[in-house]
This record gives structure tokens, sequence and C-alpha cells, in this order.
């Protein structure tokens, strides 16, 4: 029997849900029966022996509706093998330093820890204008944000991978 995972996430714009796509794709070309959903449209952890979460970061913060999932599966997901991700920093070179050596919300470091996740993980992400409010678009124009997609699929890929590779 292949062992279930799930791949939850939260996105804004798609960006997120495009990197929890491809690393389903990736469990299940590992050999692992992965369900991709976002994470207001997950009802049951019970059938699920790893947790995937990912999620969009605006301001150093996770999507509401991704915390909220993690503070309120807590208890079930100490007890499955869990890794977490988030997807943001627009530019070139590392993420990590890219977002100040910021790795997770502050507010979810104490469920994180408790949880235990084998890996969190920080990917960059992709900013399209097009999508992007009036507000949003003055936000970034102030800050000098870099625009495009700036999304690494081959490290996205090989994180993927050595996830499959855990629960084989």
């Amino acid at each position: 029997m292949d062992k279930k995972i799930l791949m939850a996430y939260a996105t804004k714009y798609g960006s997120t849900a495009e990197i929890a796509q491809k690393i389903g794709e990736i469990l299940i070309y590992s050999g692992l029966d992965a369900n991709v959903l976002p994470v207001n449209r997950v009802r049951d952890l019970d059938p699920y022996e790893a947790v995937v979460l990912g999620s969009a970061v605006y301001i150093g913060k996770w999507r509401k509706e991704a915390a909220r999932f993690l503070e309120s599966n807590e208890k079930k997901l100490v007890n499955k093998d869990v890794w977490l991700f988030s997807s943001g920093p627009a530019g070139e070179g590392d993420p990590v330093e890219l977002m100040n050596g910021w790795r997770f919300p502050a507010a979810l470091h104490p469920i994180a820890d408790r949880i235990q996740p084998h890996d969190i993980a920080v990917f960059h992400g992709s900013v399209n204008m097009d999508k992007l409010n009036s507000i949003e678009k003055l936000m970034l124009n102030k800050v000098k944000s870099p625009i495009g997609d700036f999304r690494d699929w081959n490290t996205i890929i090989a994180w993927a991978t050595s996830i499959g590779e855990a629960l084989r």
C-alpha cells in the first residue's frame, strides 16, 4: 500500500499553488499517493501519514488560512511526518538572505517547535503586476521589489525528491 501524503497549501495569486502542484507530482513520481489541496479544502488528516504544508508569504507572515490550518491541526501533525515551506521572496540569490534570515513566521515558531518538521524551506516566489491591486503595486514600487517569476524549479524538485526518498 502506497503511503498517503497530503500536500496542502495557501496561495493568493496562484504561484504557491503551482509550487504545491509540482511537489505533488514529484511525490507521485516517487511512488507515493499524494493529494494536493488548498488548506481550506482539507477535511481530515487521519488518512495521511505525512503532510507537506506551504504558504505564500507577505510581510513575513503566512496566509491566514495556512496559519489557522497549522494551529488547528497541531495535535494531529505532531504524530505525522511534516515538511513546511514558504514562497515569496522575489529577486536573485539565496531566498533566506533576501528575507534577512527569515525562515518561518515568528508567531508560528512555537507550533513548529512542537510539531518538529523534518525541514522548513523558503522558495523564491513570483510577482505578476497584472494580478496585483493598486495598493500592492504602490507598496512594491515603494520598496523597489523585483518583478517577475523567480521560482527555482530545480531547487523545488530537489526538495520534493528528498521528501519522497525520506518517505519510501
